[in-house]
């Protein structure tokens, strides 16, 4: 799978998903960090990527419809310390191997996933 990891993430969670096999580009690395959100989503579009976030801003589907993406995965943690969404990151790599994303929003939270297309 090919996913966009946002700045809002630390850098680990893009290798945790390469060394799950995934293509993971971070948001920082392309030089598009403090981009707005509208150009994240663009760029995503544009490259076929899933995006992997901590903003709630990309679960209002009626500005990110999912069935433009190739997915949107936003994380709502209650805690947000970078060993805490590695944690969860690591759990929802089982999840992506299962389950299909693209068209998708994926809403992660602790104890669940809530899946909208």
């Amino acid at each position: 799978m090919k996913l966009k990891i946002d700045e809002n993430l630390p850098d680990e969670v893009a290798e945790l998903m390469r060394q799950a096999g995934h293509d993971a580009s971070t948001v920082l690395a392309q030089g598009l960090g403090g981009h707005p959100d509208p150009d994240i989503a663009a760029v995503c579009a544009a490259e076929g990527r899933a995006l992997l976030t901590l903003d709630v801003d990309f679960a209002n589907v009626r500005r990110y419809s999912p069935s433009s993406y190739r997915g949107l995965i936003v994380m709502r943690l209650a805690r947000q310390d970078k060993l805490y969404v590695l944690a969860i990151v690591r759990r929802l790599l089982a999840l992506l191997e299962r389950e299909q994303v693209d068209g998708r929003l994926w809403i992660v939270e602790e104890e669940r996933v809530r899946v909208r297309e």
